[in-house]
This record gives C-alpha cells, structure tokens and sequence, in this order.
C-alpha cells in the first residue's frame, strides 16, 4: 500500500537523524585523531567525564555551525533536463545566453570535455555539479542523478549563472533563448544607504538581488547613483524590502520613482487649441511672452521657414546645414524592436572599418539585416523619403536607439549597410571627422532641449557640409604631423649614432647643428600658427561634435515639440455596482478606457484602458479604496505615447483668449510633467513662485 504522510515524513525523520549521527562520530573521530595541543586544559575524572564533555563540545560546534547556515542565503537554480542524465560531481559547460558555438569551434572540437585549463570563450565557463535536489514542497531531497524530463534544483551555480543559463557537456549545444516577460522594467529609483559606511553591504545585497529577481535591473548610472528599475508600483516594494531585510541587511534611503519620458517632434497642427482651423483667425496682441520668443534663436544661426537649421564651427572653419523630420510610427516600432540586430550591425561595421580580420560574417544574421533594410524600405515611402535607406549615416542613442541620422551632400557614400557587402572607403576632407558628426548626433538624442530625455522617433538629415580651405589644410597637417615627427626622430638618432661612430667629424657636427638651428625659428612659427588655428577654440573635431549637437537641438526646436509618456495596459475586473467608481479613477489619473466587456455568465465586467505610468502610483490603492476591493487592477507596460498637449502654448487668438483666459493658468499636462522632470534634473524651470506680492493674506481669523 502507498505510504501516508505521516508515514513519510516520519521515514525522513528517521533518515536525517541517521545523517546526523553518521557526522557526529565522524567528527568525533576526527577529534580523537588530533594531538593535544599544548595549550589545551587537562581534564580530571573518568572516562564517562570525557565522553560527556566531548559530546557536549560536539553539539555546541554543530549548532553554531548550524546557525550560520541558517543565517546564510544560498542560491538554488531551477532547471530542467532536456537530455540525457545529470549526475553529481558532473563537469560541466556553462553557456550564456549570448553564447555562440560557431565562435567557440574555432578553438575547441565539438567532443571536448568540460575542464578547467579551456581557452577563453566569451560567455562560456566550466562548473562542477555540487548538489541535486528534488525540490519536494518547502522540502530539498539530496539526489545523485536525475534523468530528461524532471525539474530539479542544482546548487552552487551561483558565481557562473546571473539570471539564466544553458548547461551542456558540449560546446556545441546552441544556447536556449532567455525567458520573456510580459512586464519589462520601467519604474526605477535610486537607492543609497542611510549610513554611508553600509555602501559595500548595499553594493552586494543589490548583486544578489539582481541574481534572485530575473525581471529587476540594477545599473549605476553616469551620475554614480545606484538605480533599481522595477516592473511596477507593488514589484518596487517588494524588491526594497527583500534588499532591506534580506540581501542588503541594512538601511536604505530610495529616491521618489524617476518617470521615464521621450522627446519627440509632430507635424504642424491643422486646428488651434479651440478646435478652429489655424490660419483663418484674427492674431490679437499678445500681452506675454509667445513661443516664438522664448525659443530665440542666438546670433550666426539661420532657421529656414521649413525648419533647416545653419550654423558654423566657432572658428568658422565648416558650416553645417541640418533638418529635423518625425519618423513614422511603424519605422519607430521597428527600430525599438531590432535594436540587438542594429548593435550587432555596428559591431560588423567597426571591425570592417578598423580592418579586423573578424570570422565570416553568420548568413542568418546577413539574412536578417537585408529583411530588417526590406521592412524599412517599405515603411519609408513616398517624395520626401526617397533614398533615404541608403543614405542612413547612423542610428541612435548609443548608436542603436529609435533615431536616424541620414546624409545628403557632397559625394558622401558610407551608410550603416557596410557589413552587406557595399562598404566604400571614404576618402577626401570628409573621411577625419565623419565620426566627430556622428558623436555630436549621439550627445543630442541622449539629451533633448525640452528636459534633457532621450529623443524618440525623429530623423536629423545633414543637408550641406562644408570644410573650407584651412579647415581642410588643418585635417591634411593633423595626418601629416604624425609622419613628420617620427622621421625627425628618425633623423636625430642617425645624427647622434654620426656623431658617436665619427671620430674627426666634429667642425661637420658643428655646421649640422647651426644649420638646424637657422631651421627651427621657420619650423617653430609655422607649428604656432597650427596651434593658434587649432587650440583658440581647442581641437577641431571638439568643435564639430558641438556644432553638431546645437544644430540638431535647434533644428528639433524649428519645429513642434511634443513629450512621449510610457503607458500602461490597465485590465480591471469589476461588478456592475462600482464600474462609475473606477471609471472615476481612471479620468482623474488621465486613463483612457479601451474596452468595456461582460464575461459570460458572471456579472463581471473587464475593462482595458490604457494608464500614463507617471499617474500610476496608488493607482491600485486607491480603486481598490473607492471599490471596497471589488476592484482589481493589472498594470504591465504596453508602449510610449505622444501627449498631444504642447509644453510650449501660449494663447494667440481671441478665441483662445475667450477660452483660456489671458494666463491661460488651466492645467497643461506636458507643461507639468516637463517642469518636475527638470526640477529634478536642477535645470532651469520658467515659473513665478510669487504673483502679487503686494496682496497679503491674512492668516488670522476676523473678530
């Protein structure tokens, strides 16, 4: 008959006190074993005496050995066995999820064993299996093998794994894809200890939590603050409270959520904020400041009607002309989601440039990147996208992000396709600082003007660049004084082996040295005026990447700015009696519904709606408040969204002044979002504190 529980958990009782015992008098032999020291206090009595002592030494050891283990975290990694039987002891590959077999066969054969003197492969590294477990409940039964198709836990893989992994007896097994989540990182803060003598501790506890969460980020950012980003509002709390009193074991001080948002440009608008078609209206005076006052445009710079943008170097040596132009939103879709294909294009593209013997480019990543150029090709269509694939200079930020930089002038021919197969060397004044206009197009979509955010769905075309003649001198004397001086360091060693090997060549010495030093004061002259062409604004490419940054900024600011929140998908399940009350949250929270539907034979309601993060904290509090828990919501992250609100409106027709009011102080929700983002930054917010100063209130009741 099956054993009962009682009856197994008692067996298992039995089998660990046994375990135990075994230790005991192993430990005890041990012991016995070892000579006594010198320092070690004599013991009187008889031999029951002793017995008694060493027993109770015994018991005292093994429970502070105990204590500690109980104290100390370990790591268990949930696995399955696809194929095979997993044993104890077992030497083992560990391969990333970034591992490649094709690279690593190039120095190993497919039947070599798992040892510890391998070359170096990235992503790949040798383990011992230290223990297998049947994971039985709250339960870990030691096992020696485990044959396919079982789940099991394997412990001390924690210093080879950090989220997932593939293990295999060989190099050649393909690595499984990482799991997905449905809910991708959004939310984040940043983390400090109260005492900044806990940092290591904190430092430590967020590596292990890291480890422990497969669906936290943890990063330092450019500013040196530790930042935590989380799924969500009730993911959040539960992460600072595993640092706090599991990982970390100290305490912690966390920042308000930092709210991502994206910096965008629109088409003009055909209506006013009146719903009136623009252009038709009588302008009134306008008693403040207009948008086209607050955006001046400094000196040297021209804006063109249709928004190009041209500017000069500071030393007036190149002239850039730039235009900003929204991208479509499938184009950006697309970008978003290639962007591992994009990094891998760049990585090609550099070992190309620089001349790297690299491996044969894999044919199913050539496959996917001219399936990736198709896609693109039939998103950008239409007069004003006309060869704009081949022309793509760059995506970005960090050279893989929702942004294109595109190139048409001159004969400039190279593109992001090179690793297809039509690389073309640029040769000419533009081959030295192509990368300094690249750089300053990466610095501007990281950081746009509105509130310093990365830009999102804009495409910067260069339109002119010009290098006039000493620019093109200075880049050609730059190449050149490279070779210059390694062939006069050339010549003075000759001179001075001359002058060593020589003994009656003095008066010849002699006339070399005079005739040299007639030389210098030319030489001299001509490397200052070099240096007071290049150092007076510091180096040339210095000043390109600026320039380049300035222009993109202005060109973005020619036209209208708009921010791009991230959204939530909402699901909420509701009865029939508080569906007004959540639909009361939701508008005060600037939700929008979706999608209201019964489910079939409850009197359940589910509604979709989408939910702006930033508005989403004590969002489920609150619903579940004004419901008396009838109401439960589901947040995941579904996409970015243009608010259509401009930061930057002022009213300008007498409509709008009807409307607005001549302040126009209603609530903008751009304005508000774009103000807190820069306050925290410490930027420079435009909004009076004080408004007429001379009117007191009186905070004292009236007798």
């Amino acid at each position: 008959r099956p054993l009962t529980q009682e009856e197994i958990a008692h067996r298992r009782e039995l089998a660990k006190r046994r375990h135990a015992e075994k230790l005991a008098a192993s430990q005890g032999k041990e012991l016995s074993e070892k000579p006594p020291s010198e320092n070690s206090p004599e013991v009187t009595g008889n031999a029951g005496d002793t017995k008694g002592l060493t027993g109770q030494g015994d018991s005292m050891t093994s429970k502070a050995v105990k204590e500690e283990a109980d104290n100390k975290e370990y790591f268990i990694a949930f696995a399955r066995v696809f194929s095979g039987v997993v044993k104890r002891g077992q030497k083992i590959f560990v391969l990333g999820p970034k591992y490649d077999p094709a690279e690593s066969l190039h120095k190993l054969s497919s039947q070599c064993p798992a040892t510890d003197d391998l070359p170096a492969v990235p992503h790949m590294t040798c383990c011992t299996l230290e223990s297998l477990y049947l994971l039985m409940g709250r339960e870990l039964e030691d096992l020696e093998e485990v044959p396919a198709g079982n789940v099991l836990g394997i412990g001390g893989l924690q210093d080879f794994v950090l989220k997932s992994a593939t293990l295999s007896t060989s190099p050649a097994c393909p690595p499984f894809t990482p799991l997905n989540f449905e809910a991708t990182p959004i939310v984040r803060v940043a983390v400090e200890p109260k005492h900044p003598s806990d940092m290591p501790q904190l430092v430590r506890g967020m590596k292990l939590l890291n480890q422990a969460d497969p669906c936290v980020q943890v990063l330092i950012q450019e500013t040196g603050e530790h930042v935590l980003v989380t799924a969500g509002e009730v993911h959040l709390q539960r992460c600072l409270d595993d640092l706090k009193e599991r990982f970390a074991k100290v305490q912690i001080s966390v920042s308000a959520p930092i709210i991502p948002f994206r910096e965008t440009i629109t088409r003009p608008p055909k209506v006013d904020m009146v719903n009136e078609e623009i252009g038709k209206q009588q302008k009134v005076a306008v008693i403040h400041q207009t948008k086209e006052d607050q955006n001046k445009i400094p000196e040297g710079i021209q804006v063109d009607s249709d928004g190009l943008v041209t500017i000069n170097t500071p030393n007036k040596q190149a002239t850039l002309s730039v235009r900003a132009m929204p991208l479509p939103e499938e184009v950006t879709r697309l970008l978003e989601e290639n962007s591992d294909l994009i990094r891998t294009m760049e990585q090609l593209n550099t070992s190309l440039n620089e001349d790297k013997k690299t491996h044969e480019i894999n044919q199913k990543t050539l496959d996917r990147i001219k399936e990736f150029k198709e896609k693109l090709e039939k998103g950008l269509q239409g007069r004003k996208w006309r060869n704009a694939v081949d022309q793509i200079w760059s995506f970005g930020p960090r050279k893989c992000g929702p942004n294109i930089l595109l190139h048409n002038f001159g004969s400039y021919k190279r593109s992001v396709w090179q690793c297809l197969g039509n690389s073309v060397k640029e040769v000419g004044k533009y081959r030295d600082f192509d990368n300094s206009i690249v750089s300053g197009f990466q610095l501007a979509t990281l950081s746009g003007p509105m509130c310093e955010e990365p830009l999102m769905g804009v495409c910067f075309t260069v339109e002119k660049w010009e290098i006039s003649k000493a620019g093109d001198a200075l880049s050609k004397s730059r190449q050149d004084s490279g070779e210059l001086d390694a062939t006069e360091h050339q010549q003075n060693e000759d001179n001075t082996l001359a002058s060593s090997c020589t003994a009656e060549g003095p008066s010849a010495n002699e006339q070399d040295r005079n005739q040299s030093s007639t030389d210098s004061p030319e030489k001299t002259s001509k490397h200052k005026a070099e240096s007071v062409l290049a150092d007076c604004y510091g180096p040339f490419s210095g000043q390109l990447i600026a320039t380049m940054k300035e222009a993109c900024r202005y060109a973005l600011q020619a036209k209208p700015q708009r921010l791009m929140a991230a959204m939530y998908t909402c699901e909420i399940m509701a009865t029939a009696e508080v569906l007004g009350r959540v639909y009361a949250v939701l508008s005060k929270r600037e939700g929008r519904v979706l999608q209201e539907e019964m489910k079939e034979g409850t009197d359940v309601f589910i509604i979709k709606a989408v939910l702006p993060v930033a508005e989403s904290f004590g969002f489920a509090d609150e619903i579940r408040k004004r419901t008396s828990g009838l109401a439960s919501p589901q947040l995941v992250f579904s996409h970015w969204e243009i608010i259509s609100s401009d930061p930057f409106w002022v009213p300008t027709t007498e409509e709008e002044y009807l409307h607005f009011g001549e302040k126009a102080d209603s609530e903008n929700q751009a304005r508000k979002y774009m103000n807190a983002v820069r306050k925290r930054k410490g930027l420079y917010v435009e909004e009076k504190i004080v408004e007429h100063a001379e009117k007191q209130r009186t905070l004292s009741r009236n007798k």
